[in-house]
């Protein structure tokens, strides 16, 4: 059901969605702003609050570990690392050098007693004790101590602690226990959290779905639910509830999956809210991250509109506050409880995933944010939707807050006519509406996490580090130093002061490397938002209906090396600003070019929309990191000397280069090669792979039309014997290669054949079996995902792609468990179907040898998935037995696993190093000393920690191996552009004429 009141609240969201900070802000001002006399008793209001909270904070766990343990400190950091790991971790080796790791650099001893709190000190006696036996077992009482217990006796206290802390943010570890404690809550109710952070597979999905499903009736067994729905606002202010993450029940919760993914949960939501409706209990869909808005509303519209919960006024939403859309949410909910005759529960809040989202803007290149740069501006927001919601006659508002002030606002604006409640997270905001509900009859409901300690420490970590950083009302609070006028400083006076300006710390994407050292500064390539559905669908199309061009006609190498040749003077003549000037001209006509080089990559190279995306993405990076470079390499650099000389160091341009591009990144690479040598001052003669012979052509084509002229600039289409004659030719004064580690050994033994030839430079960058290091303290969720994108993204046909997988032991049964669902989960298709992880890969010839292969260890298969007929290849996981039984790299969709042994990290760092290739490396752990480890012995060109190994970016990540591959220096970098130069010094000897002038002009009294 969709009225046109919903449609334009839909379309008011797309139009904020990454508007301009100061101009939302500019609308929501006059809703937040307070006139004065509202502002005085609204601050009355507030003060009662503040020392209620301030109270609590003498006696309140969380602020006063809050205050004891700040997250700037050490001990603060050291303390979430040990949390977010510790308890995950099943083996005692790896536990050990974890607490060994977290401990060692902080001074717990100084914060023992710091606090009369019996929780916190009882923290920090474990942590002390622990830290002690380590740094120095011999020591008095803990001698006799280890003597008797040793190192389990360490992880028994460290344990305790961590359960400390676990318990006070979990309210039980079943829905039942939880229950229990919510009954104790006097006056309050609770919205259980069965901790579903994320699906990553069907059967993670169905598992969250099964523990929604059982809290529903569980707490509807406790309640004494009516069948048949359900009755008002008695479910909703009165009643315990359920929130659900819609994230946790489906692994493929993405835009690009929305067709398949969004039919099936919202089938899944109507079933839980039918459940809610009979047990008589309200049921809230949480918010997401902003790309998963718009799915999110489809879903909540369809559950709201189904006839069977007519009468049911429990089913909620969630919408936060820092996004720029908040707002419209707000209309649109309005506007949908009217469309159903409902009243629509609204949990406002301040917003979860902030930090991530302003990584994945930047990452992503993408126009501007989706949500507000500055606290305040939040504040805002969420003050002008709580007006707007108190406004509201078809939404029950929920207001989701730890601030006196915002409090306060509220119930300034409520007055005593509107039905509404107070929520908190569990464990935090003791004292703030304690008064307010057991005195003054108001309703506040407790945000509820359920489930094991080991469930808890993403939901943990991250609720920590929301509430405790410095622009927190929680962290203020626990703040003794903290004015009390600056904890009721008003957020709508302050954005209104600085007109709404964006964060000056938090550049938009474009201006990311406006200030870049290496450059002096350039823009940023632009993005396309890919979780923008029409977006999404607009690219697709167009990729699908470009008809390819024509392949280049062959020509003759040997007359191209002659023009080149005779280009070379002239275009080395010309000054390096007017080269730059051409080559960014360059990045400036890709990126105008933008859909067709897409349609290009999708059906020449076989390239997903993401991946096509992100190549012209780097080809626009390389010819403006390349050109602002070469504007501060390529100037004279005058050297120290004695008085009467001069002398100076210049880079000069060798001649005609040879660049020899793969088909793997037939733009990218291609572009990347040409642009540096064209902006130092070198004739490029370019050969793209066979394959992929027309996105060079079209490149090379935009390149002419940006002023690079023809003869600096050709291309060479065709395949070995074209790259054999261009590499063979003596007037060719260098080589730059990307491609395999065996044609980049022949390029080598050609350049050496000619005795008359001079020794030119070769630049290669080659392949790798590269590997991902896993111990038990990484996050599997984390790991999985990681290992999923490196492996198989672009049929892992990338030369940093992940070959080998190294799990600890201990762990690597449930790792490769979640591994193998997560890997039913991927979609092998076409390369222009949105819907598609894993693509064909490049052709029949590159089929055939990798199926053959694969089918020759069937044998060794952990795992597999189905593929549709053609030049597919079905990502397979392959067992090995240790890490040297993988003699050869495999350029496809083809994982090799094996396991380690705890305490043998450097043995197993040293065994990769020993297969002599050296590009990628990729470690996951949660101890900093393992990271060390491996930094010091990876002979590695790229080490990713935490992270996938995949992704390259330019002048942020410079890419490239040593040993077998690659010979230096690393594309993107600082120093790549030296390899296509000689450096020259002149001496001048400025005495010559007669003295020294300037010696002999000295002034006496200088």
């Amino acid at each position: 059901m969709t009225s046109p009141t919903m449609i334009e609240a839909r379309a008011r969201m797309r139009a904020l969605h990454r508007a301009p900070e100061p101009e939302v802000l500019a609308a929501l001002l006059p809703a937040a702003l307070l006139g004065e006399e509202q502002r005085h008793s609204v601050v009355a209001r507030a003060r009662p609050l503040i020392a209620g909270l301030k109270a609590a904070a003498s006696s309140g766990w969380v602020n006063r570990f809050l205050q004891h343990y700040q997250l700037g400190s050490d001990e603060g950091t050291a303390l979430l690392s040990l949390a977010e790991a510790f308890l995950r971790v099943p083996d005692p080796v790896t536990a050990d050098l974890l607490i060994r790791d977290k401990l060692g650099q902080a001074d717990w001893k100084a914060k023992l007693g710091d606090s009369d709190s019996l929780l916190v000190n009882s923290a920090t006696w474990g942590l002390v004790m622990g830290k002690a036996m380590l740094a120095d077992p011999q020591a008095g009482v803990l001698k006799r101590l280890l003597s008797r217990t040793g190192e389990p006796f360490i992880r028994q206290a460290v344990a305790a602690a961590m359960r400390l802390m676990g318990e006070v943010f979990v309210m039980g570890r079943t829905i039942d226990e939880a229950l229990g404690f919510a009954d104790r809550q006097k006056g309050f109710t609770a919205s259980f959290d069965m901790l579903g952070e994320a699906a990553h597979t069907f059967p993670d999905a169905m598992g969250y779905f099964d523990a929604y499903l059982g809290a529903i009736e569980a707490i509807g067994r406790k309640r004494g639910g009516r069948r048949g729905g359900g009755g008002g606002n008695d479910n909703i202010s009165g009643r315990h509830s359920i929130s659900v993450k819609l994230s946790a029940l489906h692994p493929r919760y993405e835009t690009a999956h929305a067709s398949a993914a969004v039919p099936t949960l919202t089938e899944l939501a109507m079933t839980l809210a039918q459940a809610a409706a009979s047990a008589g209990i309200g049921l809230t869909i949480d918010a997401e991250e902003s790309e998963r808005l718009d799915m999110s509303l489809d879903i909540i519209g369809a559950v709201a509109a189904h006839p069977g919960l007519k009468g049911w006024d429990g089913l909620g939403m969630a919408v936060q506050a820092y996004g720029k859309r908040a707002p419209a949410v707000i209309d649109w909910a309005e506007a949908l409880g009217a469309a159903t005759g409902r009243c629509i529960a609204v949990r406002l809040v301040k917003g979860a995933y902030w930090d991530s989202e302003i990584k994945r803007t930047q990452a992503l290149g993408l126009a501007d944010y989706p949500l507000f740069t500055r606290k305040p501006a939040t504040d805002v927001s969420w003050l002008a939707c709580a007006r707007a919601m108190l406004d509201s006659p078809h939404i029950y508002p929920a207001f989701a807050t730890h601030n006196a002030l915002t409090v306060a606002t509220v119930l300034e604006w409520a007055g005593e006519s509107r039905d509404f409640e107070f929520q908190r997270l569990h464990g935090m905001g003791e004292g703030l509406y304690e008064d307010l509900v057991r005195n003054q009859g108001h309703h506040c409901r407790i945000y509820a996490p359920v489930g094991g300690h080991r469930d808890l420490l993403a939901y943990l970590v991250r609720r920590l580090l929301e509430n405790g950083a410095n622009t927190s009302f929680v962290h203020q609070i626990a703040d003794d130093d903290m004015p009390e006028e600056e904890l009721l400083a008003d957020p709508a006076a302050r954005v209104a002061r600085s007109g709404g300006l964006p964060h000056p710390a938090i550049p938009k994407p474009s201006a990311m490397y406006a200030h870049e050292a290496a450059t002096g500064g350039r823009p940023n390539s632009p993005g396309i938002d890919l979780a923008d559905a029409p977006t999404l669908d607009a690219l697709a199309a167009a990729a699908a209906t470009l008809v390819l061009p024509a392949a280049p006609a062959a020509v003759d190498v040997a007359a191209a090396v002659a023009r080149a040749e005779a280009a070379a003077p002239g275009w080395a003549a010309t000054p390096v600003e007017d080269r730059a000037a051409r080559v960014e001209a360059l990045g400036d006509a890709l990126e105008a070019d933008t859909p067709a080089l897409i349609g290009l990559l999708v059906q020449e190279a076989r390239k997903t929309l993401p991946d096509a995306v992100a190549e012209v993405r780097e080809a626009i990076d390389f010819c403006r990191y390349y050109a602002a470079q070469a504007r501060h390499l390529m100037q004279p650099m005058p050297l120290p000397g004695p008085t009467g000389e001069s002398n100076c160091l210049m880079l000069a341009p060798r001649g005609p280069f040879a660049t020899i591009a793969p088909w793997n990144f037939p733009l990218a690479i291609f572009l990347g090669q040409c642009a540096a040598a064209l902006v130092t001052g070198n004739p490029v003669l370019a050969k793209p792979a066979p394959q992929t012979p027309r996105i060079a052509a079209r490149a090379v084509a935009l390149a002419h039309a940006a002023g690079i002229p023809a003869d600096v600039l050709q291309l060479i289409p065709g395949g070995g014997a074209e790259g054999d004659a261009l590499v063979r030719d003596g007037r060719v004064q260098g080589v730059a290669f990307t491609g395999s580690t065996a044609t980049a050994r022949a390029i080598a033994r050609a350049l050496l054949d000619d005795d008359a030839r001079p020794l030119i430079p070769f630049i290669a960058e080659t392949g790798g079996i590269n590997a991902m290091i896993a111990d038990s303290t990484a996050l599997p969720e984390q790991v999985v995902a990681d290992v999923i994108a490196s492996a198989f993204q672009s049929a892992g046909q990338r030369c940093s792609a992940l070959r080998l997988l190294l799990v600890q032991r201990e762990v690597a049964d449930s790792v490769i468990t979640m591994l193998k669902g997560a890997m039913d989960a991927l979609v092998v298709g076409p390369a222009g179907n949105p819907m598609t992880d894993v693509p064909p890969v490049i052709d029949a010839a590159a089929a055939a040898k990798l199926e053959a292969y694969r089918q020759s260890v069937k044998a060794r298969w952990l795992h597999s998935i189905a593929a549709p007929e053609g030049d597919y290849v079905a990502p397979t996981l392959i067992a090995i037995d240790r890490v040297g039984d993988l003699k050869e790299e495999w350029f496809g969709p083809l994982l090799h696993v094996t396991t380690w042994e705890a305490g043998t990290l450097a043995e197993t760092v040293q065994a990769v190093n020993a297969l002599g290739y050296g590009l990628t490396m990729g470690l996951h752990s949660r101890i900093a000393g393992a990271s060390d480890t491996v930094q010091a012995l990876a002979q590695v060109g790229n080490l990713y920690v935490n992270r996938s190994i995949i992704g390259a970016v330019v002048g942020t990540q410079p890419f490239g191996g040593e040993a077998r591959s690659g010979t230096g220096f690393k594309a993107g970098g600082p120093h790549y552009l030296l390899r296509f130069c000689t450096e020259r010094t002149v001496t001048i000897d400025t005495t010559s004429a007669g003295g020294n002038a300037s010696l002999l002009s000295l002034e006496e009294d200088a």
